[in-house]
């Protein structure tokens, strides 16, 4: 599957130091190259000790940098004038996170550090450590004193005693946070997404199609305009606020709350909300024989959230031939957006929607991430 290329033409210094996690760098170039960046390494003396410059250099294309030379390197990439979008320094030991925080640089990643923090770019640190070490208070303070600096953090993940590095998609998500404009910074975005499930006895439910990949599609996106994303929803979504719900009135009584408790900006509500849901039998139901279920209608959360709450509102219309209930629906007033959508788009990686605005109608198709890109930018004009 393609990806869009949200790094296309961003120049990304990757500073490695010496911890085991160093590893995981070489999957982690390739994944950012194929987001599009261009990538710069940088290694320590200690890091080279754990992995060969040599695998660095075959990942991104480009001579490894293992010393400072007369070519001032620091400099040519992330001075004032720098090519350098941003410097990622990972994994970063509790060593080097105190270096950097003491305005330390004895060694190219502590010098690139200090570089970029003088010049104002972007700084991405991800720490990787023993938990205890994680734990210091000289480290909980540096971590403190950086963030205080605008350096930001991806990770650690608390795993098994350690504070593991960060999951790749974890990390190119805080990069491209890092290196887009943040239309969104400010900006609290209230998505609910996926399908719910309705228990018709105690093993069984009933529930729909819908894997909510757009819903995803449009968090991350959001994520990386720079806004404060929450998703309500039955699944767990990196960089996320993330509200664990299963049935229709969980996720009512959720987005109620998200609104008396922070507020929303803009809701998305992209999930497959169940219209009707069974009387739930007690127990199991028999095998073997025939069962009538008795269905009632459930509240229209949409509208509750328009009438109570008035944020920028984009819905969704699922089936075709769906533009003048869309257009409908709009005129009412209350929503901004309606994306239609047709019944076999629902669990698959791309599809079809039309937009439609007030005023406007356009179709878009391709993979959900493309989708959402394009819905973004709409909303956005």
């Amino acid at each position: 599957m393609t990806l869009v290329q949200t790094l296309a033409g961003k120049q990304i210094v990757i500073a490695v130091t010496g911890s085991i996690a160093a590893v995981e760098i070489v999957k982690l170039i390739h994944a950012l190259r194929r987001r599009g960046a261009i990538v710069q390494p940088v290694m320590s003396a200690a890091a080279m000790g754990i992995i060969h410059p040599d695998a660095l250099t075959y990942a991104s294309g480009r001579e490894t940098i293992q010393r400072l030379s007369g070519m001032v390197e620091h400099v040519q990439y992330c001075g004032d004038e720098g090519s350098a979008a941003l410097l990622l320094i990972a994994p970063c030991t509790a060593n080097t996170l105190g270096k950097i925080a003491s305005g330390i640089d004895d060694t190219t990643v502590t010098t690139f550090a200090t570089t970029a923090i003088g010049s104002n770019k972007p700084v991405i640190i991800v720490p990787a450590m023993h938990h205890s070490m994680y734990r210091h208070p000289a480290v909980v303070e540096n971590i403190e004193r950086l963030k205080l600096w605008g350096v930001e953090f991806a990770g650690p993940k608390i795993e098994e005693g350690k504070a593991k590095i960060a999951d790749t998609e974890e990390i190119i998500l805080c990069c491209e946070r890092a290196v887009l404009q943040k239309p969104l910074k400010g900006q609290r975005v209230l998505i609910t997404s996926g399908p719910c499930r309705e228990p018709v006895d105690d093993i069984r439910v009933l529930t729909t199609r819908s894997s909510g990949q757009m819903g995803r599609a449009l968090a991350l996106q959001a994520y990386r305009l720079g806004a404060d994303v929450t998703v309500v929803h039955r699944d767990t979504f990196p960089c996320v606020n993330n509200v664990y719900v299963e049935t229709a009135d969980e996720m009512r009584t959720a987005v109620h709350d998200c609104f008396v408790r922070k507020g929303a900006d803009i809701y998305i509500s992209a999930a497959a909300i169940s219209d009707l849901a069974p009387l739930k039998i007690k127990g199991k139901i028999p095998s073997g024989k025939s069962i009538h279920l008795d269905l009632k209608p459930l509240p229209k959360l949409l509208e509750e959230v328009v009438k109570k709450y008035s944020p920028r509102t984009i819905a969704f219309k699922l089936g075709r031939d769906q533009e003048k209930m869309a257009d409908a629906m709009i005129s009412s007033g209350g929503i901004e957006m309606v994306l239609i959508n047709a019944p076999e788009t629902m669990g698959s990686e791309c599809g079809e929607y039309v937009i439609v605005t007030r005023g406007d109608k356009f179709a878009v198709s391709g993979t959900k991430e493309e989708i959402a890109v394009a819905i973004w930018e709409k909303l956005l004009q």
